[in-house]
């Protein structure tokens, strides 16, 4: 199969939904699967999708691509783990091209660092300028526990790998109560030190997992005035495409975000959506809706047909999220983050 143009002309240029908030931002799932087994994340005993429900990697670029030509500007790849789908550079490497057409500003990933030293060199090649890094702990013992199994080092080296390589670093954090809260200044200190910007994340009610986030929620706006009783932070006019709200911390000298989807919501401005490994598309991370893309290609549309189905999905993106952390009120969506991408 051809990868689709993304310089193809589709009618007009733009995705907007129903609230008028543009949509330049597409995360792509490329796997459910993941060599990790992060206690907030999955389950231990994940069931993983059968092979054919998950979309081809040709599909994955076709629909990336149309995305693209309605005016998406950003692709983040995220899984599961992205880098272990067989055959992911390939991807990765064809997307690139929308960078050198211009269509595209920026390719991207979010991993957890397990393969980084294997695919560095690669991803820097394909155009990829920043990834984000999954990393709640500096304690081996902590992060084999966390991970279930997880081994520090390796994570470690594959950060060091990607610097090498010319890749600006990200790491982020999930805010755990119970686990790392009395860690994370030393965490950021570390991050700082090695030129690695930080984002710190509030845990998310997604899926049924062992764990109760109950116990283990912290409201990033607590940890924020605690860490403004020793350092000095400075609000930064600063937007990489995300939710993040960014600061500087004057004593590092290093850039320290908050994504806080309870505490402060971030609905109003956001201008991004996701694709699941299945070709589900949701266009809201904390609502149920879905629209089904796979079925759209599968099922023999055109080019003009596809851009219809993903222009109807996001006209009807919610207005905002339903995430809420209360005792036995279960998970706010049931669909698990390694399932949702990212």
């Amino acid at each position: 199969m051809t990868p689709y143009d993304a310089a193809s002309p589709q009618g007009p240029v733009g995705l907007t939904d129903g609230f008028g908030r543009t949509v330049t931002y597409l995360r792509v799932s490329v796997t459910d699967r993941c060599d990790l087994r992060c206690v907030y994340c999955m389950a231990e005993h994940m069931t993983f999708l059968p092979k054919a429900e998950v979309l081809t990697l040709e599909e994955l670029d076709r629909l990336a691509s149309a995305f693209v030509s309605l005016g998406v500007r950003k692709l983040r790849i995220t899984g599961g783990e992205p880098l272990v789908r067989k055959g992911v550079m390939g991807l990765i490497a064809g997307l690139g091209r929308h960078l050198k057409t211009g269509a595209l500003d920026e390719l991207t990933l979010t991993t957890n660092g397990t393969q980084l030293a294997q695919f560095a060199d690669q991803l820097a090649e394909a155009g990829v300028r920043r990834i984000n890094v999954s990393l709640d702990t500096l304690k081996p013992e902590l992060f084999r526990a966390l991970t279930r199994g997880g081994d520090l080092a390796k994570v470690v080296a594959g950060i060091e790998a990607a610097q090498a390589a010319g890749l600006r670093v990200k790491i982020n954090a999930v805010a755990l109560k119970d686990d790392n809260a009395a860690e994370l200044p030393e965490l950021i200190r570390w991050a700082h030190g090695r030129d690695l910007d930080m984002t710190l994340i509030e845990t998310m009610p997604m899926g049924e997992v062992e764990a109760d986030r109950t116990d283990q929620y912290l409201s990033l706006t607590a940890l924020r005035a605690e860490l403004e009783s020793f350092w000095t932070l400075t609000d930064l006019p600063l937007s990489t495409g995300g939710p993040a709200r960014y600061v500087k911390v004057e004593e590092t000298g290093g850039r320290l975000g908050f994504i806080t989807p309870l505490s402060h919501n971030f609905c109003e401005a956001c201008n991004r959506v996701r694709l699941t490994c299945t070709g589900t598309l949701h266009t809201c991370l904390g609502q149920e809706d879905a629209s089904d893309l796979r079925a759209v290609i599968r099922g023999g549309a055109d080019e003009a047909g596809l851009i219809e189905a993903i222009r109807h999905a996001v006209d009807a993106k919610p207005k905002g999220h339903d995430f809420r952390i209360a005792r036995a009120a279960g998970p706010s969506v049931g669909r698990h983050m390694s399932t949702t991408g990212g």
